[in-house]
């Protein structure tokens, strides 16, 4: 019996949960990954998250050549929901496997999918791969998902054993893969077939070199964050500081597995002799991880609406006002160095840090006073390593609108974070290099110095860096009043 492994948002071999279980259970399995229009059509032509697919197709088809002699990915381009059941005729296979995908499109195309192969007779499975914990595997006393974080976490730890954590040596059964020499000139499927950037419409989109190569590029990451792991809850707050794992993009993309470095977070931070604080930490952020996919799947609502209803009565600003301030908040142009570094650092690398993401959303929803949807839905367009669940339960926790939210009333003070996460203005100097002469008393409000200081600095506001579009203490006040249609129920 034949078999066929859809790859999706998991780009390794290694420890993966559908392969393995397909080498174990059939003589001959296929591989497969496509490059699907109905996601790509909707993408800019320069988008780094392709240009990141792409490289670590390439390293998929290597790690499969590796395990099997002639074994290899077969990658189609074309909408999934015919590409899978088209492929699984032309190669013959009794079954396909997945891993899950829990966002609602990808729920809806894979149900047409396995309703097509279903009435072909064709069985599917799939499985928990993305995550430690998913769906219906943590839920409360009384049997109902979790709104809070920290009972969440709390059982999550309770919960977890080695067993969850353990990898699946796909290794093992890999004489089971299949040898794509022979498939070169049968339905026009051609063995280690991955396209260029140009052969499917896109273009070079500067690529990091920390996101190169695959899951060894992730391995190669994630060995050099061991050995700063423990200072993790002491620096990962400053952007400056070389405090992440940088490994978000691998997560989102399953280019390495989520149980290896759970495993390991979990082994160095409860060790029995106290274990390392850098660590929990650490293994925190995945767990909220686990709690956003997990809310995701219980309330598919919240990627269109506010978790708690009543946050959807809120007046947002709009107009052509409210979209001048929007635009300056994209090209960070508002007046705050923190803020518009930020900015810069999204929008020219794909990346920001996580710190960042809580002041950025925290000042266009409570400064600004836009709509979240309107942050969450550029950060998606520009974010590398962009994930539904996190991206939408990041920024309903800015607006105050979602699971263990930020309380309405606690607005953060853009100049007072950056005191306190850039106090040398390290991070606003590398971004916006207009105000590298400033010292860091007047980097962080240089709206507050006297003209000669600033001129001294070579700096002009409103020829070299803006005026602040908007002032933060009448912000807030502003903000006190549109969420006053919610505040008699916010912590309901």
């Amino acid at each position: 019996m034949n078999a066929l492994v859809w790859f999706r948002r998991d780009l390794r071999a290694d420890d993966h949960a559908a392969l393995y279980h397909a080498l174990r259970r059939h003589e001959r399995v296929y591989c497969a990954f496509v490059l699907d229009t109905e996601i790509l059509d909707a993408l800019p032509r320069a988008d780094r998250r392709v240009a990141f697919i792409l490289d670590a197709l390439r390293a998929l088809d290597a790690e499969l050549a590796a395990l099997a002699p002639g074994a290899g990915l077969i990658v189609r381009h074309g909408a999934a929901q015919a590409e899978i059941p088209a492929l699984a005729a032309a190669l013959g296979v009794d079954a396909l496997y997945f891993n899950h995908d829990d966002e609602p499109a990808a729920l809806r195309r894979d149900a047409a999918v396995g309703e097509a192969l279903l009435a072909r007779g064709v069985q599917v499975e799939s499985f928990k791969d993305h995550v430690v914990f998913e769906r219906s595997e943590i839920l409360t006393g009384s049997g109902k998902p979790y709104g809070v974080f920290t009972p969440y976490k709390n059982a999550w730890l309770r919960e977890i054993t080695p067993f969850f954590l353990n990898s699946y040596p796909v290794e093992r059964h890999a004489a089971r893969l299949a040898d794509l020499t022979a498939l070169a000139n049968r339905a026009g499927i051609a063995p280690r077939a991955i396209p260029s950037l140009g052969d499917i419409g896109f273009e070079p989109a500067g690529l990091s070199a920390a996101l190169t190569g695959g899951s060894a590029g992730a391995r190669r990451l994630f060995d050099e964050f061991l050995e700063r792991i423990d200072r993790y809850a002491d620096t990962r707050d400053f952007p400056a500081a070389k405090g992440p794992s940088y490994l978000s993009t691998h997560l989102r993309f399953g280019t390495i597995s989520i149980r290896r470095l759970a495993r390991e977070a979990w082994q160095r931070g409860y060790a029995p002799d106290g274990g390392s604080e850098g660590a929990r930490t650490w293994l925190s952020e995945l767990i909220w991880r686990d709690f956003y996919h997990q809310v995701l799947h219980h309330h598919p609502r919240v990627a269109e609406r506010a978790f708690r209803s009543e946050y959807d009565r809120i007046q947002w600003a709009d107009g052509p006002d409210a979209d001048a301030d929007f635009e300056a908040w994209c090209q960070g142009r508002t007046g705050y160095p923190l803020v518009d570094a930020a900015m810069h650092q999204i929008n020219e690398t794909g990346y920001m840090h996580n710190r960042l993401r809580m002041v950025t959303a925290s000042f266009l929803i409570k400064d600004l006073g836009i709509d979240w949807r309107r942050g969450e839905a550029y950060f998606a367009k520009q974010l590398i390593d962009f994930d539904l669940a996190a991206n939408n339960g990041g920024w309903q926790w800015a607006a105050s609108s979602g699971c263990d939210a930020q309380p309405y009333f606690r607005i953060f003070n853009p100049v007072n974070q950056s005191e306190k996460f850039d106090p040398d203005g390290k991070f606003i100097k590398r971004y916006l290099p207009q105000l590298a002469k400033l010292p860091p008393k007047l980097i962080h409000a240089p709206w507050l110095a006297k003209p000669a200081e600033l001129a001294a600095c070579g700096v002009v506001l409103g020829r070299d860096y803006p005026e602040p579009i908007v002032r933060h203490e009448t912000a807030r006040m502003a903000t006190m009043d549109r969420y006053a249609v919610v505040k008699d129920r916010a912590f309901e």
